[in-house]
């Protein structure tokens, strides 16, 4: 399982809560979104998450129908710019950071290991702990690369809303995500069960989408909404250059 592939689904979940109504009349700023419908707090919540120029995304569980854990910890911004890292479990995991045109990639020994089981071991040695850098342009990294890009989540939310289903959506009573108020809107559809928490203070962002049922169990959080992405990058000292090793054969990580 990639950890690209598990990010994707987990956005796809969310959108399918966030999108379910694409038209009708946005209520008033000044509306108490206590007080309105499941359909437009979806609505107000999908056009919040959509302005955003950058947020903070941490998804953990199993959202792609085979039980296996993962978890992402990441910030990321529509210019393509991120920073964190996903854990595939025994699998192993990857920390990242794209800036510009460059990205870094630390696997660790796990990842090597059941990702590239030829030769894997050899690029594990040669990092020695250290991160690999190459171009983010590079075609064998391109998923990685557009997993950092936050128009790529933007893109898996708008292609959601044809799919949108005016039926079976509800409102729950307020309670509390991370310390804050939020209001949950849930939609519950061949035996899963899908529930976006949003923000009943301030902007409508979506906090907080869980998945429950149909051989899934993730929660993804939204938090940072318009914070830049770190801009530290790691040092020459803590990296490999490994575009001339990329050359080599290595199937894509």
């Amino acid at each position: 399982m990639s950890g690209h592939r598990w990010a994707a689904r987990a956005a796809a979940g969310a959108a399918a809560v966030a999108l379910t109504v694409t038209g009708g009349t946005l209520a008033q700023a000044d509306d108490d979104i206590d007080t309105l419908p499941a359909e437009e707090i979806a609505e107000r919540a999908r056009d919040a998450l959509l302005d955003a120029r950058s947020l903070h995304l941490s998804a953990r569980g199993s959202v792609d129908g085979t039980g296996e854990e993962g978890s992402i910890d990441l910030t990321l911004d529509r210019e393509g710019n991120c920073a964190g890292g996903v854990d595939m479990g025994d699998d192993g995991s990857v920390e990242i950071v794209k800036r510009g045109d460059d990205v870094w990639l630390k696997p660790d020994a796990a990842f090597w290991k059941n990702h590239v089981p030829i030769g894997g071991s050899t690029f594990d040695k040669i990092l020695d702990g250290r991160y690999m850098k190459a171009g983010a342009d590079d075609p064998r990294l391109l998923e990685v690369t557009e997993f950092c890009d936050l128009d790529t989540f933007r893109e898996l939310m708008t292609d959601n809303a044809g799919n949108a289903d005016f039926d079976g959506l509800t409102k729950g009573a307020r309670t509390e995500v991370n310390g804050a108020p939020t209001v949950p809107v849930t939609r519950a559809e061949d035996g899963e069960r899908l529930t976006v928490y949003v923000a009943a203070e301030g902007t409508p962002y979506p906090v907080r989408i869980t998945v429950r049922g149909g051989g899934e169990e993730g929660t993804v959080d939204f938090s940072g909404f318009d914070r830049p992405v770190p801009t530290a990058t790691p040092s020459a000292d803590e990296t490999v250059d490994i575009t001339a090793l990329l050359g080599r054969s290595i199937k894509p990580v």
